[in-house]
């Protein structure tokens, strides 16, 4: 699988995959996440029929750069939740203009997890780039999240949601809300997209198994079922 390195606006990029790709999938990382790029986008590749190029932009701070309004119970940083909108003006007005130069206009796929599969969600409601999301085990326990997502339906045509079936079960009652937050999700997006078009997966396991894992198969079924009509 061909590997690209790159500084794009002074972020540094990594992109995966073919040279011809048949999509283009988008991935904010956190550094603790580099590691097992490569071996995702390998999953990804074992997974769908379809080429693709998996592009991931390197963070400066995980959650100052993916939180999309602020929550003391993710983050006291005082500039928690005031950069997601730079973070989503960066992928529209760079990443894809230079993915798009390369590989030619081809459909977007956002994805991502924790908060990366929150800000992925959140994107998606934000502009019609992104084609489908792939939100593994993400964040929607963040204060006021289902409000938002009930005025706000994805512009995405599918939407994949995982989540481990332990994630909900821990001590931290504002984390264990998730289950219920994301059985909730996945009610809206049935409502909102209809049901054809959404999922919700339960992984074995909590919050940190397998996580290169469980997003390749987020991206993957978003691959298959919009490229490949499963």
């Amino acid at each position: 699988m061909k590997k690209v390195e790159l500084t794009l606006s002074g972020r540094k990029c990594r992109l995966f995959g073919s040279d011809k790709p048949g999509c283009l999938l988008i991935q904010p990382s956190a550094r603790h996440e580099n590691a097992t790029l490569e071996a995702e986008a390998g999953q990804i590749a074992e997974r769908s029929r379809v080429p693709f190029v998996l592009a991931t932009i390197e963070l400066a701070d995980w959650m100052i750069d993916l939180m999309p309004w602020p929550d003391n119970n993710i983050s006291r940083d005082p500039e928690a939740g005031k950069h997601g909108q730079d973070t989503l003006e960066y992928v529209l007005e760079s990443l894809i203009p230079e993915l798009q130069k390369r590989y030619g206009p081809l459909p977007v796929i956002i994805g991502g997890y924790s908060l990366g599969g929150l800000f992925a969600l959140w994107a998606s409601a934000q502009s019609d780039s992104f084609k489908a999301v792939a939100a593994a085990s993400p964040s929607v326990w963040i204060k006021d999240w289902i409000p938002f997502a009930q005025k706000h339906a994805p512009m995405a045509d599918m939407v994949y949601l995982s989540l481990g079936n332990q994630e909900e079960h821990v001590k931290n009652q504002a984390i264990a809300r998730v289950g219920n937050c994301l059985r909730t999700q996945h009610s809206l997006l049935q409502e909102q997209i209809g049901a054809d078009n959404c999922t919700l997966f339960w992984e074995q396991g909590g919050h940190f198994n397998d996580n290169e894992s469980r997003l390749a198969r987020a991206f993957a079924w978003c691959i298959e079922r919009l490229l490949s009509g499963r």
